[in-house]
């Protein structure tokens, strides 16, 4: 399973080319660690087309030089846990690229096997592991990835891209989520639809959410929240989607012609994707955000970190970072499902993002505002990267964290299928009710975009104690691609909120 980490993290550092070390720790900062010792030789970041070499592999512990012919856009995992990443700049925006997960392998590239050229789309999973690319600057429409080595030439027009297309954009990297029914959950702007990849028509489309623009330059930040499973699942699994922040639909203008620093959105909508009347639910953060990370966790919670309080993104157009982490209960009524966190000292705004670890922890990285990298100015380029422990990491809860015991526990699961899952934990009684089991998707973040970030809760049929610590939990997998796309996710156990390390496991 360690090629799979190994490749889950390239996916961190496909978007985050500023390296450094500091580190957050139950949500407070430590001193930084300085600039980062390692050192790349000279031609081995790809900032030019004159320049074929980039350094964009990263594991925990060392780093180790890929070679993409072009500058990479965005991506996923196939099932075996492949790389996918498609689009890009600087001659690769109709390239597919693949990295496999073995030691030596680099980047293989197809540069004709997109349709159209993407830059600022969304790339998502569908229910056979496959992807369907969505936009990008001046690309209305939207269209499949072929199995690989083979040029894609059909193209599906889309009336919601062309429709939500303002002065200013703001329907670039459209947020794009797999509901349960296996239909496609598309935003742009402002408006959203519900789109079967099957036909291509449109199933449904949902109300017109107010307030402003959603999409870059907008930038809001989206999650599909966790997707409670049973023993015996209902017909229609429930799934919401929600859309934190964002900014005026002619905020980008403002910013950069008139140099006029608009405050950003402040609300959090929430929908449920499967409802008989579906219908957006508006509810007030702290503070307003723009260009912010939302980050699921594997308890269930979901973080909303980084961003600015003024402006869009996009460069220098944005002041006032928002320092102050929000943590965000999906079960709570509301009125009572935020609660601020210990504020950071790093301004994170545009090309920052944020993504969970096997830990449990979350990593930070990125921040840049300039056309460069720039320290003479008032937000100069970051190169520091953190690690923020969520309120579950407090060390007064260490013997609540349960730990998988991962010999006893498969590697591989097949649909609805029941298995065990073995764990130690020190507690005397462990109650059905206070044990969770869930699924992590590993997400391709950039530019306030988590593509594919999902969590599934599973559900259990029985706990029982073995022996001493240890303990066996007998879950339910997912009941099929719709729910949770076939591929690699983390396996956490949970106890009263706290999760274990996260493990390697594989859907078929």
């Amino acid at each position: 399973m360690a090629k799979c980490t190994l490749t889950t993290l390239v996916l961190l550092l496909v978007v985050l080319i500023l390296i450094q070390e500091t580190h957050i720790v139950e949500g407070r900062p430590l001193k930084s660690l300085g600039i980062s010792s390692i050192s790349k030789k000279v031609g081995r970041s790809r900032l030019n087309t004159s320049s074929k070499v980039e350094t964009e592999d990263h594991s925990l512990d060392a780093f180790r030089p890929t070679k993409p012919g072009n500058s990479p856009g965005i991506g996923g995992l196939t099932i075996n846990g492949t790389l996918v990443s498609t689009g890009g700049f600087q001659g690769g925006a109709n390239t597919a690229r693949y990295l496999s997960s073995c030691d030596n392998c680099n980047w293989v590239e197809y540069p004709k096997a997109l349709a159209a050229q993407r830059w600022y789309s969304t790339q998502a999973t569908l229910p056979d592991g496959t992807f369907i690319v969505v936009g990008g600057r001046q690309a209305l429409n939207y269209e499949y990835i072929l199995p690989e080595g083979m040029d894609n030439k059909k193209l599906y027009d889309s009336h919601l891209l062309k429709e939500t297309t303002d002065r200013e954009e703001n329907n670039l990297y459209p947020f794009v989520w797999l509901n349960t029914d296996g239909n496609l959950f598309m935003f742009a702007n402002n408006r959203s639809i519900l789109l079967s990849p099957k036909t291509n028509k449109v199933i449904k489309e949902f109300p017109q959410l107010p307030g402003g623009a959603r999409n870059y330059p907008g930038s809001a930040s989206s999650a599909l929240l966790p997707i409670r499973l049973y023993v015996k699942n209902p017909p229609v699994i429930p799934a919401d989607v929600l859309i934190c922040g964002g900014a005026r639909q002619d905020g980008y203008f403002r910013a950069d012609r008139l140099k006029l620093f608009d405050a950003a959105l402040n609300d959090c909508a929430r929908i449920s994707l499967n409802s008989k009347r579906p219908a957006w639910k508006i509810e007030k953060m702290p503070a307003p955000r723009v260009m912010s990370d939302t980050v699921v966790l594997p308890n269930g919670e979901v973080l909303i970190i980084n961003g600015a309080k003024h402006g869009t993104s996009g460069w220098g157009l944005a002041k006032d970072p928002n320092f102050t982490p929000l943590l965000y209960t999906p079960n709570k009524p509301i009125g009572k499902r935020f609660k601020e966190l210990a504020a950071s000292a790093i301004p994170r705004m545009y090309h920052s993002i944020a993504i969970a670890l096997p830990d449990g922890k979350v990593l930070i990285g990125g921040s840049n505002t300039n056309d460069g990298y720039r320290y003479d100015v008032e937000y100069p380029t970051e190169l520091r990267i953190e690690k923020f422990s969520p309120p579950y990491l407090d060390p007064a809860l260490a013997n609540m964290r349960p730990k998988i015991v991962n010999t006893d526990t498969p590697k591989q699961i097949k649909y609805g299928q029941t298995f065990n899952v073995k764990i130690e934990l020190k507690q005397a009684n462990v109650a059905k009710e206070n044990v969770m089991v869930t699924m992590l998707a590993p997400p391709f973040t950039t530019h306030a975009v988590s593509m594919n970030m999902r969590l599934l809760l599973l559900g259990i049929s029985d706990v029982k104690k073995e022996h001493g610590d240890v303990h066996q939990i007998q879950a339910v997998a997912p009941p099929s691609g719709n729910v949770a796309p076939p591929g690699y996710y983390l396996l956490f156990a949970v106890y009263n909120g706290v999760p274990s390390f996260g493990e390697w496991i594989q859907i078929v």
